[in-house]
């Protein structure tokens, strides 16, 4: 970098202008350390006065900070349309907020309620199935027979009805579940009560992208481990080298793949852990969406809950919107949990509580889980025919799932998803790059579709709109075609 002497404005404000456009384009990012006011001023030949003023006026406009002791940092990238005098709270962001700005799972709902767009991206199960009238009839029964219990707040650990109802199903003691609002909520307060920051994490790659914003939150080196390829051996070899605090897995039609570990390697893998001492976050949303026929127990299960905090939703069941998940674990590890959760969540809400407790203990639940089943299978078939129907022959690989509600799909390098994804949304389909879903490099050439939100008509023109432009990136990239089998 130089600055010219002869040129109007002060020194300082060129060098403000200068880094301001290095901010700017990306060549300096949020969490970059600018060389201190000392070795600047040498290396530019200016004195140090210039450069305590260039980066006074910086942090002014909120774009770096300094920190006594540690240096100046890029804290934000430059906003649009702040206005003339507006004010710089971009600046004022905390460094451990900047760690975590991922926006992947805001962008995955933001067209939810727009009509005109087939979401494939969205991990939504198939609402259209949802037990409405009953739910209605038991919300209804339940203000009016119970109203000071659905209006007041509940136990931070959750109501007793819905705690009883699910540790019946989970076949648990009632003091092993705590209620919280969703499994997005239980997976952060589990990693809050885990890890502190510099700390290790190991987790199961491609995995729940929503998983990474919490780990790199909580200031954790998070460690990919290919549970399909690298095998007990490889995560034997991670544990020795990193020492990680906890394993992250999602044994049971895993998000984004699909993948179910057999019963064999989760009592492997299980050896292995309490070999190490090694606690394991045992994510299990999709345990109940099997096809035809029931995967092996959960971890938790076949361990008898040592070790394990085992978490579970309602959202893929029946309905994200209900904000209902719950944790299993050891009762010491819940009542950690729950000074944890009192100090952002004080409850969770009562009425959806006691009315997802009640369809529990009433056995419609158990009747709507054997009716999606089916559902979910014939949406996942739906969409595999679509896709060798409308898209180019040996374009992609699928593999089939035995459960869940998601396609994993891989390009081969042909396509690059991310500029796909681009062109897709111009014709009003969305899905979900598979970069996403690696908490280092990776998924460059995969993508993950959602078959479960959309009924087989929408599933058929979604996959239609989505050839037109795998086809247009084809035509521009002069792609030729390998002939290999789509699933």
């Amino acid at each position: 970098m130089t600055l010219e002497r002869a040129t109007s404005g002060g020194l300082y404000l060129q060098l403000v202008n200068r880094l301001r456009e290095r901010i700017s384009s990306g060549e300096l990012s949020p969490g970059d350390r600018l060389p201190s006011e000392r070795d600047l001023a040498i290396s530019l030949g200016v004195s140090r006065t210039t450069i305590v003023n260039a980066y006074r006026e910086l942090e002014a406009q909120g774009l770096v900070r300094g920190h006594v002791g540690r240096g100046t940092f890029v804290c934000a990238l430059e906003e649009a349309n702040t206005g003339e005098g507006a004010f710089a709270w971009h600046g004022k962001v905390a460094l451990s907020s900047l760690r975590s700005a991922d926006s992947n799972l805001r962008a995955l709902v933001r067209n939810t309620t727009d009509s005109s767009v087939i979401s494939f991206a969205t991990g939504v199960t198939a609402l259209d199935r949802f037990p409405v009238a009953r739910f209605a009839e038991l919300t209804n029964c339940i203000l009016s027979e119970r109203p000071i219990d659905s209006l007041s707040l509940a136990p931070t650990e959750g109501h007793l009805s819905l705690r009883t109802a699910i540790a019946t199903r989970e076949q648990v003691a009632v003091g092993r579940i705590m209620v919280v609002a969703g499994a997005q909520q239980a997976l952060d307060f589990a990693t809050r009560l885990l890890v502190d920051p510099g700390e290790s994490v190991i987790m199961d790659r491609p995995g729940y992208l929503g998983a990474i914003p919490v780990f790199r939150a909580a200031g954790a080196n998070i460690v990919g481990w290919d549970s399909a390829t690298g095998g007990v051996d490889e995560l034997e070899d991670l544990i020795l080298r990193f020492r990680p605090k906890f394993l992250y897995c999602t044994p049971t039609n895993r998000n984004p793949s699909g993948q179910t570990w057999s019963e064999r390697f989760r009592r492997d893998l299980l050896e292995l852990v309490r070999r190490y001492r090694m606690p394991v976050i045992e994510d299990d949303p999709y345990g109940e969406l099997w096809f035809d026929n029931p995967p092996p127990p959960s971890l938790a299960k076949l361990s008898n809950g040592y070790g394990i905090i085992r978490i579970g939703t309602f959202a893929k069941t029946l309905s994200g919107a209900l904000r209902l998940g719950w944790v299993t674990a050891e009762e010491a590890v819940i009542n950690h949990l729950a000074v944890i959760k009192q100090r952002s969540d004080v409850c969770s809400p009562s009425l959806s509580q006691l009315a997802v407790g009640a369809l529990i203990k009433s056995g419609d639940f158990d009747r709507h889980l054997t009716h999606l089943r089916p559902e979910l299978k014939r949406r996942h078939d739906a969409m595999l025919r679509a896709i060798s129907q409308e898209w180019p022959a040996g374009i992609v690989r699928f593999q089939r799932v035995s459960g869940g509600i998601f396609l994993w799909g891989d390009f081969g390098g042909r396509i690059d998803p991310c500029i796909l994804q681009v062109e897709a949304g111009r014709l009003g389909v969305t899905f979900v790059p598979g970069e996403s879903f690696y908490p280092e490099a990776g998924g460059r050439s995969e993508v993950r579709l959602c078959f479960a939100s959309q009924p087989p008509a929408a599933i058929q023109e979604g996959v239609r709109r989505l050839g037109l432009a795998i086809r247009h990136e084809l035509a521009r990239n002069r792609q030729p075609l390998q002939q290999e089998p789509l699933v």
